[in-house]
């Protein structure tokens, strides 16, 4: 399981690499082949384009996935809410083998489980919220 996310993490970073590289090539190309004899500026390195993508991302898009093809649903909460729906659909047994499968997946971490202290121990033990 561990080597298919391994995977997946090294295939999208591979075409991450391979747009941004392809968007400053087409960035340059068209700074090149136009502005200069238009408004009579001077040329872009490769670096520059990197650059001009990236300020205006800053400017104009910001880092957050604007609202384009169905991102927006998603900074609004909109996968939260279908799986709070699912969620709601489950039995108690159901739920009950999904929290086990996600231990099993996950590890048993501290999150959401807060320190108590008991009256006849002297070490905090932990229990689930």
């Amino acid at each position: 399981m561990k080597r298919f996310w391994i995977r997946r993490g090294l295939r999208f970073f591979a075409f991450a690499l391979l747009f941004v590289t392809l968007a400053g090539f087409v960035i340059m190309s068209l700074w090149n082949a136009l502005l200069p004899t238009i408004v009579d500026v001077s040329a872009i390195t490769f670096w520059q384009a990197l650059g001009l993508l990236v300020l205006s991302r800053i400017l104009f898009g910001g880092f957050r996935g604007g609202g384009w093809g169905g991102y927006g649903r998603m900074r609004h909460g909109y996968w939260r809410q279908r799986m709070a729906e699912r969620w709601e659909k489950l039995t108690p047994e159901q739920r009950q083998q999904m929290r086990q499968q996600w231990e099993s997946r996950c590890g048993r971490g501290h999150y959401g489980r807060r320190q108590q202290t008991d009256p006849q121990q002297e070490e905090p033990r932990t229990t689930a919220i």
